[in-house]
């Protein structure tokens, strides 16, 4: 097996002690959720991102680490069970496990190909930081269909939520937010953002574009590595967090306060924690975007060996 300049290599008590430190700071999000579900008690912004983002609670909980880091393990020696390197993606070479980005079908090379043109146009945009959250808004707008009302109720009545609505230019680009909005307010925002212009649209900016992160690197996974995994995730839920105290919905029970973008001090107290936020989403898209450049590169020298 090929040893690159660029492979780092993890001692079997190094590893297995970041895997165990892992496992121990996945379980904050993963065991409530688990609870939750068992009780039949959602919550209206943790339980969010497991239904929005279906994978399974076990990819976050499961350490892998990433392209680039190789990992001690005498050769013969059975694994402990919590590991699970999957031997479609890991080889075992010389009392070494590693990824082995040479072993991705060409179906997944280009679709992490796609999904680093999206983050390198979404990175390469000016942010916007005067949407203010109306998307939520726009989604209750008439009534017809309130996303969120098995799990919490409005906190101000219909027409005046309305009335907002319709008083407030709105500037969504984001395709996954823009096609949940009521029918009444689709033509109110000023972009008609649709699957097929999301890399002309997305903006580092965007609550959504930035929330996402944690979808695109789940989808890189195992290349990306659980460490940059749980980052993406916990910024994830800091962003739904914005997003719901922002929105028309009561968050009393949870002992949320509302950011009350109705008001010029609420659209203030918004666009603050926006910039705040997209800043660390700058530097987590930086990093996913290193990985899947070098995830490629080996990808590519490994099947220039091959031939």
């Amino acid at each position: 097996m090929d040893r690159t300049p660029q492979m780092t290599v993890l001692s079997a008590d190094v590893w297995r002690e970041m895997a165990r430190s892992h496992r121990e700071r996945a379980a904050r999000h993963t065991g409530p959720a688990r609870r939750r579900k068992d009780c039949g008690i959602p919550h209206p912004i943790e339980d969010f991102l497991f239904q929005y983002y279906p994978f399974p609670l076990s990819l976050l909980e499961h350490w892998q680490p990433g392209t680039g880091v190789a990992l001690e393990w005498p050769e013969g020696s059975a694994l402990p069970e919590e590991m699970t390197f999957h031997s479609r993606h890991y080889v075992r070479d010389s009392g070494i496990i590693s990824a082995e980005p040479g072993l991705m079908t060409e179906k997944e090379r280009g679709r992490i190909s796609w999904i680093r043109d999206l983050l390198a146009a979404t990175a390469s945009r000016p942010p916007f930081f005067s949407c203010h959250g109306l998307h939520e808004w726009a989604m209750v707008h008439g009534g017809a269909v309130v996303r969120h009302e098995k799990v919490t109720s409005l906190r101000l009545p219909q027409a005046e939520i309305d009335a907002f609505v319709e008083s407030r230019p709105i500037c969504c680009s984001h395709h996954d937010a823009f096609r949940f909005f009521a029918p009444g307010a689709r033509a109110f925002n000023r972009l008609q953002p649709s699957l097929e212009t999301r890399l002309q649209n997305e903006q580092p900016g965007c609550v959504h574009a930035n929330m996402d992160l944690y979808k695109w690197c789940a989808k890189v996974m195992p290349w990306a590595g659980s460490e940059l995994l749980l980052d993406c995730f916990e910024l994830a839920m800091d962003l739904r967090e914005l997003d719901m105290r922002a929105s028309p919905y009561d968050l009393a029970t949870w002992g949320l306060d509302p950011v009350r973008i109705e008001t010029s001090e609420g659209r203030r107290e918004y666009e603050g924690e926006q910039k705040r936020l997209s800043f660390q989403a700058m530097q987590l898209r930086s990093r996913l975007i290193g990985k899947i450049d070098l995830t490629l590169e080996l990808a590519a020298g490994h099947a220039a060996t091959v031939a």
